[in-house]
């Protein structure tokens, strides 16, 4: 089992957890994710909209790989990962968004790829958004 660093409740006050998976067949998600991770407007501003990004308030990023969300949960009672990316494959694209998002001056922790690892979260408000990058890019051809 793997744990992140310990830290002090509030070290994350400013921040998001991305929860991360790939899927098979889509080369530019890294790049997709990290400008979804920059510019994805979900902190309130004054007046209590959500019109700020995570680089708008100077906040931080943490990246934990969670390949169990590439489940195909729709045909019969156990989940299929046929359409996750390969380990490997997975791995690098993890890494490579990771330094990316870095590299826009965004603080980025991380959990370990592929360990076991309990991690605790406490949501500060009913806010939860899925961020399909292929279906982006999809969308955008």
């Amino acid at each position: 089992m793997s744990r992140l660093p310990a830290r002090q409740p509030d070290i994350f006050r400013k921040a998001y957890w991305s929860f991360l998976a790939w899927k098979k067949g889509h080369r530019e998600r890294p790049r997709t994710y990290r400008e979804k991770v920059v510019s994805l407007r979900v902190f309130s501003d004054n007046e209590g909209r959500m019109n700020l990004s995570v680089k708008d308030i100077g906040g931080e990023v943490l990246v934990v790989s969670q390949f169990t969300l590439a489940a195909d949960c729709r045909k019969g009672s156990r989940p299929s990962f046929d359409k996750a990316e390969t380990p490997e494959k997975a791995k690098a694209m993890y890494e490579q968004a990771i330094a990316m998002i870095s590299r826009e001056g965004i603080t980025v922790d991380s959990g370990e790829f592929a360990a076991d690892m309990k991690v605790s979260l406490v949501n500060d408000g009913p806010v939860t958004f899925l961020v399909d990058s292929a279906k982006a890019a999809q969308d955008t051809s």
